[in-house]
């Protein structure tokens, strides 16, 4: 079949790698050709695919000036995945938009990964990340599918709300699909409540929810995926499960943003619930 493209948007913090990682090997255990690509300062999106072994960044031997081939920027991971990394210029920097369309434009020729073959090619995105120079050729020439990475905190579903608006922009064109929100780390059962009223708020009709896990992060510092560390352990079989359902996704409709006014109003009322929670008394003073 012809490779799929994905990305996952996500604030930074919320774990947009990890659950591109576990996906990829997933995916790669499931017997499919996988590449990982990432977006990030710190050049740490494939890190539990590849353990120690470094890799140098498409932005960076662009600067070169020299032919680019995938086996100067890729190494073998878990279960074969390809691991990329296309670097980020330094924060004081700015967004290097220019850069960036070269790096776009490089990873768009059918050339590029012809020899590797892949089924699935995951673009791991920090929603810090998102500017003119990567946004926009990213998702009007290459990505077929988008999903958002979010945990229940504010700050992370503004960010979503922002990836949203994004989306609304560039996938007028028909190729973009929205596969769904991805909640991560979820500690309490609320934290699912607040997710599911954002997304019935803004006509997303797939969420898949992914509870904070101590296995996750025991993984993580030994620099390997649960796949691959735990594969035995609930969160394995977890993210299996949101494998498969990646590789027979259907289309669904792209979702709208929120206005600031909206956003703040909505988290207001959230916030209002959340002390009803806290200390058991609701708004018109009655016990709960």
């Amino acid at each position: 079949m012809a490779a799929q493209h994905i990305v996952l948007y996500g604030k930074g913090g919320v774990g947009t790698s990890t659950t591109a990682a576990n996906i990829s090997a997933a995916l790669a255990e499931l017997g499919f050709r996988v590449v990982q690509i990432g977006f990030d300062a710190r050049h740490d999106s494939t890190r539990t695919l590849r353990g120690d072994v470094r890799v140098k960044t498409i932005l960076d031997l662009l600067s070169s000036k020299r032919p680019l081939a995938v086996e100067d920027v890729a190494v073998t991971g878990f279960k074969g995945v390809l691991c990329v990394e296309a670097g980020m210029p330094d924060p004081h920097v700015g967004c290097s938009g220019h850069r960036f369309k070269a790096v776009i434009s490089r990873l768009g020729e059918p050339s590029f990964l012809e020899s590797y073959r892949p089924d699935f090619v995951l673009y791991d995105v920090s929603a810090e990340a998102v500017c003119g120079g990567i946004t926009a050729p990213l998702l009007n020439g290459i990505a077929e599918r988008v999903y958002v990475v979010s945990s229940s905190d504010f700050m992370s579903i503004f960010a979503a709300n922002n990836i949203l608006r994004t989306i609304q922009k560039h996938g007028d064109g028909g190729r973009l699909t929205f596969g769904g929100i991805l909640a991560n780390g979820l500690a309490a059962p609320f934290m699912e409540s607040i997710i599911a009223d954002f997304a019935a708020k803004t006509g997303v009709t797939d969420v898949r929810y992914i509870p904070r896990s101590l296995v996750v992060m025991q993984c993580e510092l030994y620099g390997r995926t649960v796949i691959d560390a735990a594969p035995l352990s609930n969160h394995a079989y977890l993210y299996r499960r949101l494998a498969r359902h990646i590789a027979e996704h259907e289309a669904v409709g792209l979702p709208h943003s929120l206005s600031r006014e909206e956003m703040t109003n909505w988290a207001r009322g959230w916030g209002d619930r959340i002390v009803e929670l806290e200390t058991g008394v609701i708004s018109n003073g009655e016990g709960i």
